[in-house]
């Protein structure tokens, strides 16, 4: 007897729904539906609420700490000049941290349940509805997570006294990165590189998904051979 495939309810709260896919939850999560009214997540308020954040929190929150980190190394005896090798330093980091993740995390195959249910919350939700404006960026919670091994990796390879502004460097790529990869799905740029940054990562997401993994530049895929063909996707709005 053949098991009746599963199908989900957009009607109806998704992260439960998604595991239970197996192994078509692959092709279903990489056909988008483009609208920008976004689906329900959990039935429950609280944990919806924390699945949603509006762009603007990312600096609002964001912007402080880092000064907070220049203003350390500055304290300890950095000068403006290294300051600012540093700080670019870390931004070029972040580069290298963002396709990382976007590729080798955000991009996993899965088809079990508990794998399916944390793809779609991680990333898989992005590709199925990539105009949803309250799940474009990362949540701060998620955001403050992630600083701890960064800050970790900075103290690592660095000494005390530009440690902070590393890390503060890699914090602002990260704001750049959010704030970029929202205006790339709802803002309209007229002027390079803002036109081709656009059209480079709707390419990504609705034409050759397994390529163009950088968003705020695509330096990272010329180098390891991830950089898509360019052609305009047809379905994007």
């Amino acid at each position: 007897m053949v098991a009746q495939e599963f199908t989900v309810d957009l009607n109806k709260p998704l992260v439960f729904q998604v595991g239970h896919l197996g192994e078509a939850y692959e092709e279903w999560v990489h056909q988008p539906i483009v609208s920008k009214e976004g689906p329900r997540f959990f039935q429950n308020e609280i944990l919806e609420f924390l699945t949603r954040t509006v762009w603007w929190a990312v600096p609002v929150i964001w912007l402080p700490v880092v000064c907070w980190c220049l203003a350390m190394s500055i304290e300890r005896g950095i000068t403006l000049p290294q300051l600012a090798l540093v700080v670019a330093t870390g931004i070029l980091l972040w580069t290298l941290i963002e396709y990382t993740l976007h590729r080798f995390l955000f991009h996993i195959k899965t088809k079990s349940y508990r794998g399916n249910t944390l793809h779609y919350l991680m990333h898989g939700c992005h590709h199925k509805h990539p105009m949803d404006g309250l799940r474009l960026v990362f949540p701060p919670a998620a955001t403050a997570i992630l600083c701890i091994p960064f800050w970790n990796l900075a103290k690592l390879i660095s000494i005390p006294t530009i440690s902070p502004a590393l890390f503060g460097g890699g914090l602002l790529g990260y704001v750049m990165y959010d704030c970029t990869h929202y205006y790339l799905h709802h803002g309209q740029p007229t002027v390079e590189p803002g036109k081709h940054l656009k059209r480079y990562h709707l390419n990504h997401h609705f034409r050759i998904q397994n390529k163009g993994f950088g968003i705020t530049s695509s330096l990272w895929d010329i180098i390891f051979g991830t950089l898509p063909t360019q052609k305009s996707p047809s379905k994007a709005t």
